[in-house]
């Protein structure tokens, strides 16, 4: 075997490679014998085939099993005696001018970059800061409530936050426009499920009014054959039904899984979760911002090979998605255009952690997963029973300990960049996905 290495650009990488013809031979002599000692045919016994026929029926299958061998024991040799890290597979291409002794081939490919993270010192970043005190279990409970809210008949003009029935016909120069009627629709006033001047048109109306109105579509209502087009709507409202929001007593307590009704004891529950979610969504807040620091602080080129299967991963997740969505894949076409981007961003995240986490020597900590383990089982009723469930099987542990080896990162970055405390509404926290 021979090789000799050519770059192209910055990351592709071109290996010469040649193989005896005589190692070839012989290996396809070796392989063509084991075979013929197994091989069946019709009209030999098992083994007794002779050595012509076989090599004639199976003799370009082996010579070409023989060779795809021969080349990946060749380049692997050679990347390995230049320590190159290969990104991707190569491309083999056979060579013209090959001589009476050997075929010769190229091998091109890209390696992984090589990189020292970038300095961090400049880079700024916010940490939200929110104690979970009495307001914020306040708040959560009035959510709650709201999540468990029922209706009663009211004898009084529908106001916001109601939930009215009524029946409608839409026109449009006074002919009924497809999906413009509906009977016994119910809508709550006050959460968008219609437009805004539809909703004023019924708030104030009692059960048994009946009104006309007119209406503008907006210009760039879905419908296009309506956007922008005024239309006249008949309404009849047949009910309006106020809300009723549960007590904060033993019964609402029982229906969040507190068994002995008991209200103190719901409301430490939801103190405990609270401070959890909080927590994580202020992790995901510092993490994201993290991220962004070290993409703009190393500017590195990468592998097309990786982005390429990486938008292969991408979109064969969003077709798998669709079909638990019910939509069939065939009938909506994925475009790897549409992940280009986010298959560049995460690469590029994945080369840079994996740098910065040999660099500085940040890989997770049996300790620090176990911490990690028994915090997620805390949510759970039995958490004994889930950190046995995660040990029982390392792989398990894979999912965590990435998590652990990100806060690592996260922990890095966070002492070397600038960092300023900003206290964080509650709200918009928890507004965030």
């Amino acid at each position: 075997m021979e090789s000799n290495t050519a770059q192209a650009s910055e990351l592709e990488r071109r290996v010469d490679l040649a193989i005896a013809i005589a190692d070839i031979d012989k290996a396809l002599e070796q392989r063509l014998k084991r075979m013929s000692r197994n091989v069946k045919m019709p009209g030999f016994r098992p083994g007794k085939v002779p050595f012509a026929i076989v090599k004639q029926q199976y003799g370009a299958q082996a010579h070409h099993e023989v060779l795809s061998e021969e080349l990946d024991r060749v380049f692997s040799e050679a990347v390995t005696a230049q320590k190159m890290r290969v990104a991707g597979y190569p491309r083999i291409e056979p060579k013209n001018d090959g001589s009476a002794t050997h075929l010769e081939f190229s091998a091109i490919f890209e390696v992984y970059p090589e990189f020292t993270p970038g300095d961090l010192s400049a880079a700024e970043i916010e940490r939200p800061m929110l104690e979970v005190g009495a307001a914020e279990v306040d708040k959560t409970l009035d959510i709650l409530r709201q999540q468990r809210v029922t209706y009663a008949d009211a004898d009084r003009a529908a106001a916001k936050d109601d939930r009215v029935v009524i029946d409608f016909l839409g026109k449009k120069d006074g002919v009924p426009f497809a999906g413009g009627e509906a009977k016994d629709y119910p809508f709550v006033l006050g959460q968008g499920m219609m437009l805004p001047d539809f909703e004023k048109a019924v708030e104030g109306c009692k059960a048994g009014e009946s009104k006309t109105f007119d209406l503008t579509f907006p210009a760039d209502y879905h419908a296009k054959d309506l956007a922008g087009q005024t239309v006249q709507f008949d309404i009849t409202v047949k009910a309006v039904q106020a809300p009723q929001l549960p007590e904060v007593d033993a019964e609402f307590a029982k229906s969040m899984g507190v068994a002995d009704g008991d209200v103190a004891k719901m409301k430490d529950e939801i103190t405990a979760n609270l401070k959890r979610e909080v927590k994580r969504r202020i992790e995901g807040k510092l993490k994201d911002q993290v991220m962004e620091a070290l993409l703009k602080s190393n500017p590195i080129t990468i592998p097309a090979a990786l982005v390429d299967m990486e938008v292969q991963r991408l979109m064969q997740n969003a077709r798998e998605d669709m079909e638990q969505r019910g939509i069939k894949a065939k009938d909506f076409p994925i475009k790897p255009e549409w992940f280009t981007e986010q298959a560049k961003r995460r690469v590029s995240l994945g080369l840079i952690l994996a740098e910065v986490v040999k660099t500085e020597k940040l890989q997770a900590r049996p300790e620090q997963i176990r911490a990690m383990v028994e915090e997620t089982a805390q949510s759970y009723e039995q958490p004994d029973e889930v950190i046995r469930w995660y040990y029982a099987q390392p792989q398990r542990l894979q999912e965590v300990e990435g998590v652990a080896i990100e806060n690592n990162v996260v922990d890095w970055v966070l002492s070397k960049a600038k960092v300023t405390d900003k206290a964080a509404v509650f709200d918009e926290l928890m507004a965030q996905k």
